[in-house]
């Protein structure tokens, strides 16, 4: 399907800011969007394998490779987005070591020239990304960068918002010629987690809010999409939590008991 832009918000609710691994004053209010290349990079770049060497050694190996045009339309995604944001975008790579890092700061500084009215575009090295995420993630608004260092910074992401369980994403691809619309999947950013599978303890807040993300890009619903979303913080605001997100004085519920509390305070916005 082609799905090369992965969108990955990471959104602190009020109620779940004691939740988070860092002091409140640094993540309260968080509402960031981690754009990654999805169908390029590492992961699926050649060449790519292993291979036992004449002295016996094991030899593996991946190439980071990307052409002007995967840039130039994940660029182009990324500057639509922060356009309907706060206009800020940075964009993040190893130019420093990297001759793809290279490539891919010429051609968003290119793009951001072209295309970016109303848009400040902000490189930095992807290593130090991940360390500002942390020291300061308040900075930022839209990120965009590749395959690779999508997976890692989407991760680190996760964690400021308290659990990886609270982070939806869209995956999109080009839009259709005829309806405008783009070819999508919509997914939680966690795994799949048999461990607890049928157990009644997965978070599915995740997937309800992969939902409200479906709502917004594909059906252009927002209004709906920010329903759910509101109904998402009030349940949080009840006090339920499921056992990743439990804290002191909240009550645990399972997946049905989380799931009936946004279902309940949907009912109570529509009123």
């Amino acid at each position: 399907m082609d799905l090369f832009a992965n969108l990955r918000p990471a959104l602190v609710f009020a109620p779940l800011v004691e939740a988070s691994t860092l002091k409140p004053e640094v993540v309260s209010g968080l509402d960031i969007l981690i754009l990654r290349e999805l169908c390029g990079g590492s992961y699926f770049a050649e060449p790519r394998g292993r291979e036992t060497l004449e002295n016996g050694q094991v030899r593996a190996f991946d190439t980071n490779a990307y052409e002007t045009w995967e840039i130039e339309r994940i660029g182009r995604v990324a500057i639509d987005l922060a356009q309907k944001r706060n206009g800020k975008l940075t964009s993040a790579e190893k130019a420093n070591v990297m001759h793809s890092g290279i490539l891919w700061r010429e051609v968003m500084t290119r793009i951001h020239a072209e295309e970016g009215e109303g848009v400040t575009l902000n490189h930095m090295y992807a290593d130090n990304c991940a360390m500002q995420l942390v020291r300061n993630p308040k900075q930022f608004d839209v990120i965009v960068t590749d395959n690779l260092f999508g997976d890692l910074l989407s991760d680190c992401a996760a964690m400021l918002t308290g659990s990886l369980g609270m982070l939806p994403s869209a995956s999109l691809g080009a839009p259709d010629p005829e309806t405008g619309l783009p070819k999508a999947m919509y997914e939680p950013v966690h795994g799949s987690a048999p461990d607890i599978a049928g157990q009644n303890l997965a978070n599915p807040l995740a997937q309800l809010l992969s939902f409200a993300m479906m709502l917004r890009y594909s059906f252009d619903q927002a209004a709906e999409a920010d329903l759910v979303e509101q109904a998402v913080n009030d349940a949080l605001a009840s006090g339920k939590r499921t056992g990743d997100i439990m804290a002191a004085g909240c009550e645990q519920v399972g997946t049905d008991g989380m799931t009936q509390a946004v279902l309940d305070a949907m009912d109570a916005l529509a009123r």
